[in-house]
């Protein structure tokens, strides 16, 4: 059974280091490992991995570029960086070894294998942490393009019904956080009970559909919070009177 929470491997000091920070360590490390690779051989003439980033660049900038036109330069980094990140983490979870590699706890029947790598999306505290900087980062870049003066407009107004519609607009940006890091989490969580409880009863052919499965949704969940996270930054980051003509359009 897979555990609700991330397993401590060893602690430094007060801090718990669980399965799931080492995890995390090895997807920021492989992100930051093929960026200064691609940086340091780039080439006139491209070889397949170079062509392989730019047109995984390309693709996901024009689609920034086709939701936020004129926006999608500095929303496109964090689109791009979400979508990678959790991209890497849901599907580390299917490499051989995570989640079955690890060390017995407890005695008897309360015996327990704690593996020493888990991906780091099954714990609700990484994905908390993720919506929670994604609405953050979204709310800094609306000042920044908009200006605090519409941006606070949008959440305060002297007109008792454009002061309702604000104060909804406040609650939905709670929502927006636990949608996003519950859903993430609780799609990620389940795939990895699932495959779990497959490959305990048959262990050969039998979990192999599932294991593709898990890699299209692990592939359309980080598509999705990158692209609801591009969504709110291009909706937030619309002037008001902009957002007034395309309505009326």
């Amino acid at each position: 059974m897979v555990s609700f929470a991330a397993e401590p491997i060893f602690r430094l000091g007060f801090f718990p280091v669980t399965n799931t920070v080492l995890d995390t360590l090895i997807v920021d490390g492989v992100l930051v490992g093929a960026a200064y690779y691609i940086k340091k051989n780039l080439k006139l003439i491209p070889g397949f991995f170079q062509n392989l980033s730019e047109f995984a660049i390309d693709t996901m900038y024009n689609l920034t570029e086709s939701v936020a036109p004129g926006r999608a330069a500095k929303i496109f980094p964090y689109f791009a960086t979400f979508l990678l990140f959790i991209l890497l983490a849901n599907w580390s979870g299917l490499v051989p070894g995570f989640g079955t590699i690890g060390f017995f706890e407890g005695e008897g029947a309360n015996r327990t294998l704690v593996p020493l790598l888990r991906s780091t999306t099954t714990d609700l505290n990484t994905t908390l942490g993720l919506a929670i900087f994604s609405a953050v980062a979204t709310h800094i870049l609306s000042i920044r393009i908009i200006g605090i003066k519409q941006y606070l407009g949008r959440y305060f107004s002297l007109n008792p019904i454009n002061q309702f519609i604000g104060f909804l607009e406040m609650i939905s940006e709670i929502t927006k956080v636990i949608s996003l890091s519950f859903r993430l989490f609780g799609n990620i969580y389940a795939g990895e009970i699932v495959l779990g409880t497959i490959s305990t009863l048959f262990a050969i052919a039998l979990p192999l559909p599932f294991l593709l499965l898990e890699f299209i949704v692990g592939f359309v969940q980080a598509l999705v919070f990158a692209m609801l996270t591009m969504a709110f930054m291009a909706i937030l980051s619309t002037p008001h009177h902009e957002a007034k003509e395309v309505s009326h359009a």
